[in-house]
This record gives structure tokens, C-alpha cells and sequence, in this order.
């Protein structure tokens, strides 16, 4: 895998314009141990997925060590971060061990990097300044460092004399992005973008602002990919699929912006208890608030042709879809039916 075909549907640009096939993802969370997920993600590459994301999130398994054991268990699915923060670890040392998991896997490394949750972040003492910029400048220093480059860098971190010991390789760069400058940015310098929506209206609206970063994009970097990265939940019975879908509703209805939640027409008190029930550290309560338009809003849950419907519709803005948490209620269940759904969106 090189970096100007990051993964196998040779994407040309954004908002579902190539004529290949679309790009298979699926986001495998390490909150089961790394064996099962190394399962899974074997069972995803039979499946036909193209990209296997570990997420990382400071209470749940490793992602770098759960990568580890995806690539023993797999031969050609690319494998990455989905997606790692440049505050919590040092952007050179989060270099590293990603060039350590493109070797072991034989070059199908993925970079997935992004600005990382705040709140999460605020519980480990890190602050979250300049994220745009930081999250620019630790992909750009990974880079130079892949490339076999020494480098000093001195902006948002500092770096002196860093090098890898390790063989110079190319690694595609994915932006988690879901902010209008974040998306711009991803457009104008990485390989691609997880854009975190499962909601065809605002993956539209994150479509125009990818083309605001395309037109500045320079002619030598090559072809950009736009996935969605969205929350995915399949199930035979539609009521078990969007029950399965409320934990990360709440929390992606707990951090939606107020542009978001408008666009939606969601009640913003409901959102707002939501809220205050995650702040709070009541987790049963904040999901048992969670309403079904924020499921409709922020998820794509119920029955595989449920899905497949609004997998349909969401290609129409992008070039693939990420399959992430919570997959289902049963996860390898959930994985084949995905599989299905993914399928019949492109007939």
C-alpha cells in the first residue's frame, strides 16, 4: 500500500465522485482483548473490508499493541489508528510506533490521527490548545521521520534531533475531522479523511467544506479519500440495533456542536441532559436519555436493509464508509451482516 492509493478503491477526490468501488472500512474498539479483535479483523478482511481502525481511547486496550496482533492474524486488510491524539503521546513517539506497525504488517500502515476528544484529554491533565495546528504539524514531523529524515521541530511540540531507526516507508495520513477547519485542512494536506457523521445531511455539509480545502491543494500531494466514519449498529431486530446504538449516541449528542444539533432539529434540552449526565459520570442515565432522533440523527442503526439504505444515501457525499462502534450487538454477527448492507448499497 502507498501513500497515493491509501487504500485499495484508488479514490481520485470527495463527495463520492470516483467510479471505483467505495472504500470498506470498519472500526474495531479494544475494549475486548486484542485476541478478539484480531479475530474480528480477520473476519473483516473475509468479509472483504479494505482498512481495519483499532480506536484509542486512554481507558480501553492499547491500540499499537491490539494492531500488533490484527496484522499476525491477517494478510491484507491495511491496518491503523482510528484515529490516535498528538497530546497524550509525543507526535514522534506516536510516529514510531505506527512506521512499527506498517513493518510488521508489510507496508499496510494506515495513519489515522486526529485532535482527540476534550473532555477525555481534561481528565488526563492535557490541555487542548491549537488542535488544528497541532494535529498539522505531528503529521507533517511523521512524515519527514518516515522519509528517514532527521528532524528539529519547534511549534506546537518540540522536537530535537529526532530520527526511527528504522527503514524509511510511506504511510497515508487520515484526518479524523468533523469541524469546517479541520475538514479544510484534512483536504488541503493529508491522504484522507474519517469524517465522524452517519447522517447523509451533515456529511453534504462536510462535502463542501473538503472542496473549500481541495481547490488550495497542491497538484503534487495526489488523490484524497473521504470516508465517513460513522456509528454504525446492525442487527436482524431493529429495536436490538438501536438500543445497541445508544452509549455512543450520548456521546456524540453530549459533544455535538450547536450548528449540529440544529441542523437536526433535536430538542436542545434533551441534548442537554444528555450532557449533564455524561459530565456527571452517570453513564446508565445519559444513555437511557438519549432520544430516537438523536439515534436517527447521530447513528446508522436497525436491520441490515435499514443500513444498507442509509449507507446508500451516504455514499452519495463521500467515497467509502468506516463500520464503527458499536457495530451491533453481535459483533461478529454484526460484522457479515455490515458486509451485506455495504454490498447491497452499491447495486
Amino acid at each position: 500500500m502507498a501513500a497515493e492509493n491509501p487504500t485499495s478503491s484508488d479514490s481520485s477526490g470527495s463527495n463520492g465522485s470516483s467510479d471505483s468501488s467505495p472504500t470498506w472500512g470498519i472500526e474495531l474498539t479494544p475494549e475486548h482483548p486484542p485476541d478478539r479483535i484480531a479475530d474480528l479483523a480477520a473476519l473483516a478482511e473475509t468479509e472483504g473490508f479494505d482498512v481495519a481502525f483499532s480506536s484509542s481511547h486512554y481507558f480501553n486496550r492499547d491500540p499499537f499493541v491490539t494492531l500488533s496482533r490484527m496484522a499476525e492474524r491477517t494478510d491484507s486488510i491495511a491496518l491503523g489508528p482510528g484515529v490516535v491524539n498528538p497530546f497524550q503521546d509525543h507526535p514522534v513517539t506516536l510516529a514510531a510506533r505506527m512506521a512499527t506497525v506498517d513493518e510488521i504488517s508489510e507496508g499496510r500502515g494506515v495513519y489515522g490521527i486526529g485532535a482527540g476528544d476534550r473532555s477525555a484529554l481534561s481528565n488526563l491533565g492535557f490541555e487542548h490548545d491549537r488542535p488544528l495546528r497541532r494535529v498539522l504539524e505531528a503529521f507533517s514531523v511523521a512524515r519527514d521521520l518516515w522519509a528517514g529524515e532527521t528532524v528539529t521541530h519547534d511549534g506546537t511540540f518540540t522536537a530535537q534531533d529526532a530520527s526511527l531507526n528504522l527503514e524509511p516507508t510511506e504511510i497515508p495520513v487520515y484526518v479524523g475531522a468533523q469541524g469546517p477547519h479541520m475538514l479544510r485542512m484534512s483536504a488541503k494536506h493529508a491522504d484522507g479523511v474519517l469524517v465522524n457523521a452517519s447522517h447523509p445531511r451533515d456529511l453534504e455539509w462536510a462535502a463542501d467544506q473538503l472542496e473549500i480545502g481541495l481547490a488550495d491543494r497542491p497538484d503534487d500531494r495526489g488523490p484524497f479519500e473521504a470516508l465517513a466514519f460513522s456509528s454504525v449498529s446492525v442487527a436482524d431486530e431493529e429495536a436490538a440495533a438501536r438500543e445497541a446504538a445508544r452509549p455512543p449516541v450520548a456521546f456524540i449528542a453530549g459533544g455535538a456542536a450547536p450548528p449540529v444539533i440544529e441542523r437536526h432539529g433535536l430538542d436542545e434540552a434533551a441534548v442537554e441532559t444528555v450532557g449533564r449526565h455524561l459530565e456527571a459520570g452517570s453513564l446508565s442515565a445519559a444513555f437511557e436519555a438519549v432520544t430516537p432522533e438523536m439515534i436517527d440523527a447521530f447513528a446508522v442503526a436497525g436491520t441490515p436493509e435499514t443500513v444498507a439504505d442509509r449507507f446508500e444515501a451516504i455514499l452519495e457525499f463521500v467515497d467509502g464508509v468506516v463500520v464503527g462502534s458499536p457495530l451491533g450487538p453481535d459483533l461478529e454477527v454484526a460484522v457479515e451482516q455490515a458486509a451485506r448492507a455495504l454490498e447491497q448499497a452499491q447495486v
